[in-house]
């Protein structure tokens, strides 16, 4: 199925639309600075403009660093409300394991000390895409470019931060976790629309009860060009804006011409995303895709359960699809199958606490039992005759779905594993469900069971270690059918340092096999992605898939310190190999496919650009591969961290 935005676009003009915007000829409207004035209250947020994590790259830096901060702290000793805002925000600056400018330790949370004040006010400081950072506000912009930049940025509202992304308001006692949870929520799940965020409760002076609250925030540049040019009969132009005029919403647009193409010559793709609509943290969304392969008009609302301490969640979804779905047969040859359906889903959640009553030992005050309900329905509108034994796939069927888990889950801050220097908020924890309900399918009902167990645990000088089983199936009279059991570990190793930089290793396995799984249904060795990548060996190819599937990846990174205009680069080395084979045929009695490879990558994370990644890969036995060699320049997302957070009943997915 060919999508508008794959990487048959050409890079190269991608590149020089991001040098249209690096040139400033790109504009989302003119920011106001956050400049307080000194001669009242709001002024104390100027010395927020002081960092915690001040690691240098080289002695130089390091030594006007030291004189800076020494004349910083004479001044700031000079007044008891300064002198302890000096003392909260340096308290952490000495004690860091590896000097990288940023956070990176795993830390106690910083907001225990302050568990049941008051919060007095509330104060938001916007600091500009460019140049500072959360832990140094005082850092310029180095050069005209983030200087331009930072003018033509639009950043997120304030009365937006106060009004859809706070958990807290003044008034309230402060809770450590809820503190917690809020700055890795501006972080990570606030749509993208922030690059860094922090928090800091400050003692109020003369005043043992109020306390007051600085949220400081970091936008990303929000509007990336994206298109291709293949000639004047043969392109493709859009665009993504991810802070609309600063109000946090969303627009993805895009429209691709091919002149030549006989089945249709435009095609056309548009999202628009509204995220925590008010305090009730919900988010809508509409989509309409018109492909070649693939015409569809959704609409979307949904609640997750955003932090542990979040008792109701859910979500609806409605949509018409046309699709021309691509199957390969047992004997090689590829189907284009037309199906036209309408989808609804539907599903609520309710989370309840298990230990009542305060607790401190995260281990237990953040444990939650969750049970769900959800409904789901398709219904054809034109498809392949479906019999007993052929095209299963396609039947209609409604599916009803009950879950009951618990999930126990926290977070620890650290650096340099999937970012490129931002803070990266590493989930620990443990969940466990189980999924039964019925599919009231149109070639008779089916009871489905499911399983789901994984747990993940951060060990400083060991590194971070993830598991994961899924089971599941359906059951009918003659047997399991559709069934699939799938096991997963990840492992990343502690950042290493070293005289080139800082480095990291990866390691990641996963067997999947299919029970009674339907005629066409395959797992498959094959991938576009690359980097760490457990659903692949990094090449695409029909001929690698079967009803079992072993992959193991590994893969270093080296962090450098080299920094281009912002873009910091990674060194890669990489292997992988596969095992995939038929019911007919032992796993281990296939051949082992293997991928080998070097490269780099390169990011700023002020951007909402990918990574990018140049490749040279080395495929020594792959089915009709005429070149082993492979060289690739692409742009590759970012990769996100298995949670431990329950939310919709799941059938285990076959892939």
């Amino acid at each position: 199925m060919k999508h508008l935005f794959t990487r048959t676009d050409c890079l190269y003009t991608r590149l020089w639309l991001v040098g249209l915007l690096l040139c400033g000829l790109v504009s989302s409207g003119f920011s106001q600075t956050d400049t307080l004035p000194s001669n009242n209250r709001r002024g104390a947020t100027d010395s927020l403009a002081t960092p915690y994590s001040t690691g240098a790259a080289d002695s130089v830096l390091m030594q006007r660093d030291s004189v800076f901060y020494s004349r910083l702290k004479t001044k700031m000793y000079k007044r008891r409300l300064t002198r302890q805002l000096y003392d909260v925000l340096f308290q952490q600056v000495y004690n860091s394991r590896v000097k990288t400018g940023e956070v990176d330790q795993i830390e106690v949370n910083p907001f225990r000390s302050y568990e049941g004040k008051i919060i007095g006010d509330i104060y938001i400081r916007r600091l500009n895409v460019f140049g500072q950072s959360v832990y140094d506000t005082l850092r310029k912009p180095g050069n005209w470019f983030e200087r331009a930049a930072n003018r033509l940025h639009t950043n997120t509202r304030e009365n937006v931060i106060r009004r859809s992304y706070l958990l807290f308001r003044e008034g309230d006692a402060v809770d450590a976790n809820v503190m917690r949870d809020n700055e890795r929520l501006l972080r990570t799940t606030a749509n993208g629309i922030f690059l860094d965020a922090r928090i800091v409760i400050v003692p109020r002076d003369g005043s043992r009860q109020f306390v007051d609250v600085y949220v400081i925030t970091q936008d990303v540049w929000s509007l990336l060009p994206t298109g291709g040019v293949g000639g004047l009969d043969n392109f493709s132009l859009g665009f993504e804006q991810k802070n609309f005029r600063g109000v946090g919403h969303q627009l993805i647009t895009q429209v691709a011409y091919a002149g030549s193409d006989p089945r249709q010559k435009l095609e056309y793709r548009g999202r628009y995303t509204v995220p925590f609509i008010g305090k009730t943290f919900l988010t809508a969304q509409a989509e309409l895709l018109y492909l070649r392969d693939l015409k569809q008009a959704s609409i979307r609302l949904y609640r997750p359960f955003l932090t542990p301490d979040t008792k109701w969640a859910g979500a609806i979804e409605i949509n018409h699809t046309q699709v021309n779905n691509r199957l390969v047969t047992r004997t090689d040859s590829v189907l284009l199958v037309p199906l036209s359906y309408n989808y609804s889903d539907a599903w609520i959640g309710r989370s309840f606490r298990l230990f009542q009553g305060k607790s401190h030992d995260e281990e237990k005050g953040r444990t939650r039992l969750i049970v769900a309900l959800r409904n789901t329905n398709y219904e054809y509108v034109s498809r392949p005759a479906v019999t007993a034994d052929t095209n299963q796939l396609y039947q209609n069927s409604r599916t009803t779905l009950f879950s009951v888990g618990v999930s126990r889950r926290k977070y620890v801050r650290d650096v340099l594993i999937y970012g490129f220097g931002r803070t990266e908020d590493v989930p620990v924890g443990e969940s466990f469900a189980g999924v039964v309900g019925f599919d009231n399918a149109e070639l008779g009902q089916r009871l489905y069971t499911g399983l789901n167990f994984s747990r993940g645990k951060y060990y400083p000088k060991v590194g971070y270690l993830y598991g994961l089983i899924n089971a599941g199936g359906y059951i009918r009279t003659k047997g399991i059918e559709q069934g699939v059991l799938s096991v997963e570990t990840n492992y990343f190793s502690p950042l290493i340092k070293t005289r080139w930089g800082n480095t990291r290793h990866f390691l990641n396995t996963r067997y999947t096999t299919g029970i009674g799984r339907f005629q066409n249904e395959y797992v498959t060795l094959g991938s576009s992605g690359a980097g760490i990548n457990t659903d692949g060996i990094g090449i695409n190819n029909d001929a690698l898939r079967g009803t079992k599937r072993w992959i193991l990846n590994f893969e270093n990174i080296l962090f450098s310190k080299l920094n281009f205009i912002g873009f910091r680069v990674a060194f890669i080395t990489f292997a992988n190999l596969g095992l995939v084979s038929f019911p007919d045929r032992s796993l281990l009695r296939g051949p082992l496919y293997q991928g080998y490879g070097i490269g780099f990558r390169f990011r700023n994370e002020n951007l909402t650009f990918n990574s990018f990644q140049i490749r040279l890969s080395y495929y020594p036995n792959i089915p009709n591969n005429r070149a082993p060699f492979r060289q690739s320049f692409e742009g590759i997302p970012a990769l996100r961290f298995r949670d431990f957070d329950l939310s919709a009943p799941q059938i285990v997915p076959y892939q």
